[in-house]
């Protein structure tokens, strides 16, 4: 169970059962009922993340261990990470050096093709993607398509970077779930300033 960020934490239904002080089958009727978010591993098992577990004890004035609360807010902490994908290592580079010291609490995970991007966005489940839609052998809209509507991924927020030149591509890419698109050349204070709002970070 990962903790460098309380997104990353992730129980299962007993696990949820304990923290709540209730039987197994109680939490299972939560999340069937839709009273506790939660999502489906590819085995069929549930799976809550920590902040949605909190969400809904809080919501039921429910007393919530501390070690458990610690956990998230040492996680609320560390939730200004972004993974840049674009297979330019050297554009991915500068991106990552520029975004790392426009805010002290941005950290950077980089990805230089499809596959690695996939690795970590399971693993890192960064807050924020910055996604180059030309990928080699991969289709960018695909995959910003798949990181909205995928549970495996954190649901981060989507930013779109391309070189690619048609009118209709912003509108096409926000209709799949991005919240930003970048046209290359890239405007790097731009870039920083906006993915800071989304994260809501200050200066």
């Amino acid at each position: 169970m990962a903790k460098d960020s309380q997104i990353h934490i992730v129980y299962s239904a007993l696990e949820v059962a304990k923290i709540c002080g209730v039987v197994n089958q109680t939490a299972i009727n939560w999340i069937r009922g839709e009273h506790l978010k939660a999502f489906t591993t590819p085995g069929g098992q549930f799976r809550v993340y920590l902040d949605d577990l909190i969400d809904f004890m809080r919501k039921r004035n429910m007393r919530i261990p501390q070690d458990v609360l610690d956990l998230y807010e040492q996680g609320s902490a560390k939730q200004a990470s972004v993974l840049i994908v674009d297979d330019d290592k050297g554009l991915n580079s500068v991106i990552a050096k520029f975004l790392e010291k426009s805010h002290e609490k941005i950290v950077v995970y980089q990805a230089f093709d499809g596959f690695e991007a996939g690795v970590q966005l399971v693993d890192k489940k960064p807050k924020c993607v910055l996604l180059d839609l030309d990928l080699p052998g991969v289709d960018g809209f695909e995959v910003c398509k798949k990181i909205y509507n995928s549970e495996e991924y954190g649901k981060p927020i989507v930013c779109v970077i391309t070189a690619l030149e048609d009118e209709d591509l912003e509108k096409k890419v926000k209709e799949m779930g991005a919240v930003e698109f970048f046209q290359k050349p890239l405007n790097l204070v731009d870039i920083a300033n906006r993915i800071k709002k989304r994260l809501h970070l200050e200066d």
